[in-house]
């Protein structure tokens, strides 16, 4: 067996110009699929993230019904909740929203609006919407001003400083009015949100609706996306799930998941034709080697040596070759990739317009998830171990005669 590797050894640099073409194919076959895969899981992760870490959260607690009706008489008290899911893992607060609609008017403009009752601090922590402030100041605890969206404050000329008055239907049907200065402004890169929204202070919002002491919505910021599922096994578990809705991003957010699946199948052919060539790439070079090397197979054979020993030093010649390929695939991606995660691609034009409608900052980074070079780099050195299995049939067929004459 010793002898065998050392044949091996010899062989694959025997002959550079063949053991680079060799390794440079399967290199640049793992490079472009890890590249690939690498972007298109980045893309989705940044964008999946961007919309649920702008305001939705991985994880919503409500009342039962609220997310079907979107009505504020579905408010819950928060505090038993709470102190409930306290003990909960990597779960790090939760943050209370009161959410209902209302009419937002200055002079003779008036426009629907969706207004929510923050805690200024909590919702900072979770969504940093602080930095999201284009004019005047963040909301402080105890403010009775109110944020208006960028889009809204310029269909209703509002300027910093002016009042707003807003009207809406508050808690069990009480009547809901009142007048609020204008604190600051956001901008928020969702257009349709950034027609609509208005930020209040949690207390002051309360008041406003008639429902001191509720909320109708509790966000899980939990201290690492991966912990989203646990946690929402924890909270079916303490909570009754006849009166409360434990919802997680993919329950409120359907279409976005679906589209990610659908765009990753996508994916899986465009990766599964890249396969297809490389492999059509890395047989036609055992085809060459092969014939090339045929003389000398027929020589090994006539001095007495057996199939089986060609083919166990064919197969480690193959297999090195395919380590070195995978190896140097990886290495090469590397800075590539942490480039691209670092820099990522920015679109432009429609492209971006249409990130843009989602909420999503219109960039392509990617993914340096380590389980992506592995796999990447296993596919290809599976599908060489393969193909490998020509020259070991060609070998037990061989002929020596035949061989040496040609």
């Amino acid at each position: 067996m010793t002898t065998l590797v050392k044949l091996a050894a010899r062989n694959i640099w025997r002959n550079r110009r063949r053991t680079l073409i060799t390794a440079a194919s399967i290199l640049f076959a793992v490079f472009f699929s890890i590249l690939m895969t690498s972007i298109q899981r980045g893309t989705w992760g940044h964008m999946v993230d961007s919309v649920v870490r702008y305001h939705f959260g991985y994880v919503q607690i409500h009342k039962a019904g609220f997310w079907e009706d979107r009505s504020i008489d579905n408010a819950m008290h928060p505090e038993d909740l709470a102190e409930t899911l306290s003990d909960a893992p990597e779960l790090r607060s939760l943050v209370p929203r009161i959410e209902s609609f209302a009419l937002a008017s200055l002079g003779s403009r008036t426009k629907g609006a969706l207004v929510i009752g923050i805690d200024p601090s909590l919702e900072d922590s979770f969504t940093s919407l602080r930095n999201r402030v284009a004019k005047g100041s963040y909301l402080a605890n105890g403010d009775d001003g109110v944020l208006i969206a960028e889009g809204l404050a310029e269909y209703l000329d509002l300027q910093i400083n002016d009042t707003l008055v807003l009207i809406s239907q508050g808690y069990h049907g009480t009547n809901a009015a009142g007048k609020y200065p204008v604190k600051g402004m956001v901008h928020l890169s969702n257009p349709e949100l950034n027609k609509q929204m208005i930020y209040m202070e949690l207390a002051a919002a309360q008041w406003f609706y008639g429902a001191e002491g509720l909320v109708t919505t509790l966000v899980a910021d939990l201290n690492q996306a991966s912990a989203m599922d646990e946690f929402v096994g924890f909270a079916r578990s303490r909570l009754d799930t006849a009166s409360y809705e434990i919802m997680d991003y993919t329950e409120m957010l359907p279409d976005l998941i679906q589209a990610r699946e659908l765009d990753l199948a996508g994916g899986q052919i465009f990766l599964l034709i890249l396969y297809l060539i490389v492999s059509f790439g890395i047989f036609g070079t055992l085809l060459m080697m092969v014939k090339e090397r045929s003389y000398e197979f027929g020589i090994l054979k006539a001095i007495g040596m057996r199939s089986s020993q060609i083919n166990i030093m064919l197969w480690l010649e193959t297999m090195a070759l395919g380590l070195i390929g995978c190896c140097a695939g990886v290495l090469f991606a590397l800075p590539i990739i942490h480039h691209l995660k670092r820099n990522p691609i920015r679109m432009q034009g429609n492209y971006a317009e249409a990130y843009e409608q989602f909420g999503v900052e219109p960039v392509l980074p990617a993914s340096t998830d380590p389980q992506i070079f592995i796999m990447q780099a296993l596919t290809i050195f599976a599908i060489i171990s393969l193909l490998s299995l020509y020259p070991i049939l060609k070998i037990m067929r061989l002929e020596p005669v035949k061989a040496m004459r040609n």
